[in-house]
């Protein structure tokens, strides 16, 4: 008897590692698309692993269960679509994942599984991990924004030097796409994303004031405002260009002597914390002790 409850253990530990290799492994189908993708010479690179299309269905199911209301979710499309996803079931996913986080936090604590259950903490937990997902998702959208924003002036260093070599302002923008495609990969996407709809037939015009509300970058807002003056005015493109890229490079290195600026306050919260107590221990406290050592026997006499 002592010996069959290890062996249930083992076996169900077995199967639980088969059925998660079972359920992660690509399929046939993927695999052999994948082979003959290598011989012809052209690998399959945006492909989605099978594991994470698994995970994602998971997740859409379960966003069937969620409490959603319309009018956050127009905000949370943007949000997403400002994080770079923008694939048509990212809210289902979104939604799932975040009731499966809740339910997963609550669980653990709601069941005598680390210690003793607490009902009140195990809600907290689930409402935490309800709101948590949201914030990490507003985190790696301010994350793009910023590599869209650091990115901007070398794009319209490009784009005046395809102008004033005789390019158009679609065939710049075109252009400019491709080559920023290794090194700024963001801003890459979302101009190749404007080139896309020029060639559906999207007007110039809608088709920059899409770019600006997909990315919700302020300097990028500012460029495509510019564009559309200039294509509406008629005024020399590349001279425009040139003087916004000047503009651009001067809030650049004002914002760099802000961030510098702001340092020394910033410094005072770990200062006081972290290290104004430790020289303070070190200093006083071998006085302290002494201070203890003398006056704490004079007082019991």
């Amino acid at each position: 008897m002592e010996l069959v409850l290890p062996l249930l253990a083992f076996l169900f530990a077995s199967l639980l590692v088969t059925a998660g290799a079972m359920a992660l492994s690509p399929s046939a189908a993927a695999a052999i698309e994948r082979r003959l993708g290598e011989i012809r010479g052209v690998p399959i690179a945006d492909e989605v692993p099978s594991y994470r299309k698994k995970v994602a269905k998971t997740f859409e199911k379960m966003s069937r269960y969620a409490p959603t209301r319309a009018s956050e979710m127009g905000q949370l499309r943007s949000r997403l679509v400002a994080a770079g996803y923008r694939r048509p079931e990212a809210i289902a996913v979104f939604t799932g994942m975040r009731l499966g986080i809740a339910v997963v936090a609550f669980a653990l604590l709601a069941l005598p599984i680390f210690g003793r259950a607490n009902v009140l903490l195990a809600l907290g937990a689930g409402a935490m991990g309800f709101v948590l997902p949201g914030m990490g998702l507003a985190r790696l959208a301010a994350r793009r924004q910023h590599r869209i924003r650091l990115s901007l002036p070398d794009a319209l260093d490009l784009l005046v030097v395809s102008v004033e070599a005789g390019l158009g302002l679609d065939q710049a923008i075109q252009r400019v796409g491709e080559e920023l495609a290794f090194a700024h990969q963001d801003l890459s996407d979302e101009l190749r994303l404007v080139n896309l709809e020029l060639r559906a037939g999207t007007g110039r015009s809608d088709a920059l004031r899409n770019l600006a509300t997909r990315t919700g970058v302020d300097d990028l807002s500012s460029l495509v405002a510019m564009l559309v003056q200039t294509d509406k005015f008629g005024t020399s493109v590349a001279q425009s260009l040139r003087v916004h890229s000047e503009t651009l490079r001067t809030k650049r290195r004002q914002r760099a002597e802000e961030a510098t600026a702001k340092t020394g306050v910033k410094m005072v919260f770990p200062l006081v914390f972290c290290i104004f107590p430790a020289i303070w221990v070190v200093t006083i406290g071998p006085a302290a002790i002494r201070f203890v050592q003398v006056l704490f026997p004079m007082a019991n006499r």
